[in-house]
């Protein structure tokens, strides 16, 4: 199977590292080209212009669904024109009582070439369905909630 990587790369930018006091603000490079300012979540003292990886988690979630959405609505004959999502990370306490993303809710809305019809409760089915098959859902398990408009 496929090895998918990225770098990460921080420094330092203050003498000593004491709790804090110093930035978690770093950068992850994708394919060698496309680098991305990440840093922690606002509520744990991260700038918010930063991405952070709960949002990054999110993201990887809902592009992994869409992708997976797209490939069964081509192999059903199904003309999507657009598709767009919102997609939210929740944090909170797992039931070891840990700090994680609980839960990931996406609220994806699909539309169709003009003149095409499908009846929602196919579409839903498909959503459905593109969540089992989805590589990033299988692997957060149960912490994801489709929310079908």
């Amino acid at each position: 199977m496929s090895n998918l990587s990225i770098e990460l790369h921080w420094h330092r930018s203050v003498p000593v590292l004491e709790t804090g006091k110093y930035s978690a603000e770093h950068t992850v490079r994708y394919n060698d080209s496309h680098e991305v300012l990440v840093d922690a979540a606002p509520d744990w003292g991260g700038n918010a212009n930063n991405t952070n990886p709960e949002q990054a988690l999110a993201s990887a979630l809902s592009s992994c669904h869409m992708m997976t959405f797209l490939a069964l609505a081509a192999k059903a004959g199904w003309p999507v024109a657009s598709y767009h999502d919102y997609a939210e990370a929740h944090l909170g306490k797992n039931p070891k009582g840990q700090m994680s993303v609980t839960k990931i809710d996406l609220h994806p809305v699909v539309r169709f070439d003009t003149g095409f019809n499908v009846d929602p409760a196919e579409v839903e089915k498909m959503q459905h369905r593109a969540h089992r098959y989805c590589f990033i859902a299988n692997s957060l398990a149960d912490s994801v909630e489709m929310n079908i408009l």
